[in-house]
């Protein structure tokens, strides 16, 4: 082999500070499509930056275009346990005039930073909400192909995420 063949070899390699294309295709516990790139483009994240979940990036490290993988991801890998303390009761005055309804999801300010918050239930005069992601506590499958590797522009690794026609910066 040829020092060039040997650089772009290992260009093409997971790394971090590396943009990475990935097509995957995501499975709950009961062997669910919990979501997919499929029909759609490839998924793109800046390995090393904790842009997806934990057990997914690591298991993606040190991979090359054209793998294939199945991947098992513990819940405490994916994202995180279910938390008992993120699911509380808040007054219904505090949604104001909106309508209310079990699922629906709201932006909330949180003491762990903005979340998304789901309504689990209306029980008289209060709101429970449940500031866990839906996927918490769920041991994860997930079927990924690397698609691409390409450098990170300096302006992606400062702002910590891929750019493309639709970023604004």
């Amino acid at each position: 082999m040829t020092a060039v063949a040997d650089s772009s070899a290992l260009e093409k390699k997971v790394v971090d500070n590396k943009v990475v294309l990935i097509h995957y295709t995501l499975k709950d516990e009961e062997g669910e499509v919990v979501d997919s790139s499929e029909g759609h483009e490839p998924l793109a994240y800046i390995h090393g930056l904790g842009s997806i979940v934990a057990g997914l990036e690591e298991a993606l490290a040190g991979k090359g275009v054209g793998d294939k993988l199945s991947v098992f991801v513990e819940a405490a890998e994916g994202y995180g346990e279910f938390d008992e303390s993120l699911v509380q009761p808040v007054p219904r005055e505090q949604f104001g005039d909106h309508e209310v309804t079990v699922g629906q999801q709201f932006h909330a300010d949180t003491a762990v930073g903005p979340r998304i918050v789901t309504v689990m239930a209306i029980e008289g005069d209060d709101v429970i909400i449940n500031a866990n992601h839906e996927l918490a506590g769920m041991d994860l499958h997930f079927d990924v192909e690397v698609v691409d590797v390409r450098d990170a522009t300096k302006d992606e690794l400062e702002h910590g995420h891929v750019h493309g026609p639709s970023c604004n910066h």
